[in-house]
């Protein structure tokens, strides 16, 4: 039994929000305040795997220079450079973006351009 007050058969809901280019792609950006979903950024989740897994093999002694193991990779060794700047990103802005959290202005683009080693200047580098 109902009180009378009949159900609409549609409901229209107003979600204002923004397009936003990220990682080449575009995507929706929410209101300050407003829930985020989770949306992990997989190309910069694999550069900055990479990263720390170069930077691994380079500690260890396994290659001895960036040209060696770039030539492994089979990849340029500039490129190889300007990823493995990744690994001094602050431990904040990594943890945001394994997590999926991160600010939009965090693209790959973006951290392969350089960017201050300091990490509280990071955050106001990224803005």
């Amino acid at each position: 039994m109902t009180s009378g007050t009949p159900i609409p058969d549609t409901v229209t809901l107003h979600v204002p929000f923004r397009v936003v280019k990220r990682g080449g792609r575009k995507e929706m950006q929410l209101p300050e305040g407003a829930l985020q979903p989770r949306r992990t950024d997989s190309t910069l989740v694999k550069a900055l795997s990479r990263a720390f897994r170069w930077k691994r093999m380079l500690d260890s002694g396994e290659f001895a220079t960036i040209a060696e193991l770039a030539e492994r990779e089979g990849i340029a060794p500039s490129y190889m450079t300007r990823v493995l700047r990744l690994t001094l990103l602050a431990p904040d802005i990594v943890e945001s973006v394994l997590d999926g959290k991160q600010r939009p202005e965090v693209t790959l683009a973006r951290v392969l351009d350089p960017f201050p080693s300091i990490w509280m200047r990071q955050m106001d580098h990224f803005d």
